[in-house]
């Protein structure tokens, strides 16, 4: 595959540098229209990301059930690459993330104390729905949209040979025309999206660890020291991407893996466990039996209902979608040999399942000390919330070290394994990206994350991210349609060359026979 820089990375490239030079310029500006596209998107467009990432989750189902989930993912012959406990941790690795940390003590309390979504807080009733909408933004709608993205590239890559570019998985319904300005169009959207993506991710991640260093120290939670944090960790992991994926991103992802599951397991074994474990099997239920209300709650009568749906679910599925591309990659990489029905199964329930646990250990943990009075999680700062529960339990230094460490990592590992996904996505698909190239992009996102965190914060974070995955939701529409073209011609393909064969084996038959 070449590695040849192509005029997609530099009009992408200049197209992040143009908003990185207005976010310095006129911050005030930039946060007002992205606060404007965010208001004009979740308004008139709630209903549309609800239906589209429902519908998503059904193509997904239906791919399971039907004939089409025994086609492999490459050629008939071909074996998985990993076995099937090595790929589950690679799926556990690519769920877990900055986000999972950021949230998975603010969101449960959050909807338990101060907003709850439709319950009385404070009340029981709201820690049913605290645990069951988390569930909701962390399950399998989430998967769904990384499932969708990652088959389709893996598909279109290791059965049909094409390049692991967006616009590749767009054949079946464009065919020639993506050679042109078309495909190009479609990568750029693809990467400015991923680019957003990731930016707000390390910049909740470097917001989270501005609030652990201040919850332990008198270091001030500001944007300045925001900002040392981007600039020590992009040095970080500019270095891990120089080294090579083999060596800095799997280097760091068993660290990931270990430290995650320290801290998982300390707090689930010293917390409240049999509440942990009670409230863990209880939700899964309530999320099960409330999927199909929750998948199409608009509540069209209500005001407040509708803020909290925009401001929750809609920027859930905006992040899932601007971050598809992104883990849709890395699945799509460690998944050739499986079938389309493993593959499915695998990677919308195993990942689900790890969050849901991860949210029931620390969500649970953080109630149970607001409902007994012993701490006002609810009363911090959303980045400081991990930190508050940790604190109360044994240990609470040397686990809030480990915490600030997983974060670290993990942001080391978002942005190390992104400057390879984006240098992939804009040499052509090519798999050894130039070291100048994921050098780029390193910058590019860093400062993404900089600018949005400058103009206004967490809040500026969330605004870009729906406005930058609203144009690729319609990519994915395509890409829905175009997987399904495929399919339909692999089955005929097979079913003709099927009838062929037939007679053949018949007359080989008869003739033992006689």
């Amino acid at each position: 595959m070449s590695n040849k820089v192509t005029s997609v990375f530099w009009t992408a490239i200049v197209l992040c540098t143009l908003a990185v030079i207005w976010g310095t310029a006129a911050p005030a500006n930039l946060e007002t229209l992205t606060g404007n596209i965010r208001t004009f998107v979740g308004t008139n467009f709630g209903w549309y990301y609800l239906l589209v990432v429902t519908l998503i989750v059904l193509f997904c189902l239906m791919l399971i059930i039907s004939p089409y989930g025994k086609i492999k993912l490459g050629k008939d012959s071909d074996e998985p690459d990993y076995s099937l406990s090595t790929w589950f941790a690679m799926l556990f690795s690519a769920g877990m993330g900055i986000g999972l940390v950021f949230w998975g003590t603010a969101e449960p309390i959050s909807h338990y104390a101060t907003n709850a979504p439709t319950a009385e807080t404070g009340t029981p009733q709201a820690i049913s729905e605290s645990m069951r909408f988390t569930f909701f933004h962390w399950g399998i709608h989430a998967w769904a949209i990384y499932a969708l993205v990652a088959l389709s590239l893996a598909y279109f890559k290791f059965r049909r040979g094409a390049p692991g570019l967006i616009s590749a998985t767009l054949y079946p319904i464009f065919g020639d025309k993506l050679s042109g300005p078309l495909g190009k169009v479609i990568d750029i959207i693809a990467i400015f999206a991923t680019v957003v993506g990731v930016a707000t991710t390390l910049g909740f991640g470097a917001s989270q660890i501005n609030g652990g260093i201040t919850y332990l120290t008198d270091i001030p939670n500001s944007f300045a020291v925001q900002l040392i944090i981007i600039a020590v960790v992009t040095v970080l992991f500019m270095f891990s991407a120089w080294t090579g994926l083999s060596k800095g991103i799997r280097y760091l992802s068993n660290a990931n893996l270990i430290l995650a599951t320290l801290l998982l397991g300390f707090t689930l074994v010293v917390g409240p466990t049999l509440y942990i474990m009670n409230t863990f099997v209880d939700s899964i239920g309530g999320y099960l039996q409330n999927l199909p209300n929750m998948s199409f709650r608009l509540a069209p009568n209500n005001d407040s209902s509708q803020e909290w749906i925009q401001n929750w679910t809609v920027f859930y599925w905006a992040w899932w979608i601007a971050w598809s591309p992104f883990v849709g990659i890395f699945i799509a990489r460690v998944s050739r040999g499986r079938t389309i029905r493993e593959f499915l199964t695998g990677v919308l329930i195993v990942p689900a399942v790890v969050s849901f646990l991860w949210f029931s250990t620390f969500g649970i943990s953080a109630i149970n000390l607001e409902q007994n009075g012993l701490a006002d999680i609810a009363g911090l700062d959303k980045s400081q919330s991990l930190f508050g529960v940790l604190e109360n339990y044994p240990l609470g230094i040397v686990t809030a070290i480990i915490a600030l460490c997983l974060i670290g990592t993990f942001f080391v590992t978002s942005a190390d394994s992104a400057t390879f996904v984006l240098g992939m996505q804009s040499t052509n698909g090519s798999l050894n990206p130039g070291k100048p190239v994921k050098f780029a992009w390193g910058i590019a996102q860093s400062s993404m994350a900089a600018i949005l965190l400058y103009t206004g914060g967490l809040q500026a974070l969330q605004n870009a991210l729906i406005a930058a995955a609203f144009p690729f939701s319609f990519i994915m529409i395509l890409m829905t349609v175009s997987l399904f073209k495929a399919l339909r011609q692999d089955s005929a393909t097979a079913a003709k060359q099927m009838k062929r064969k037939r007679p053949r084996e018949r007359a080989i038959y008869n003739e033992m026979s006689q």
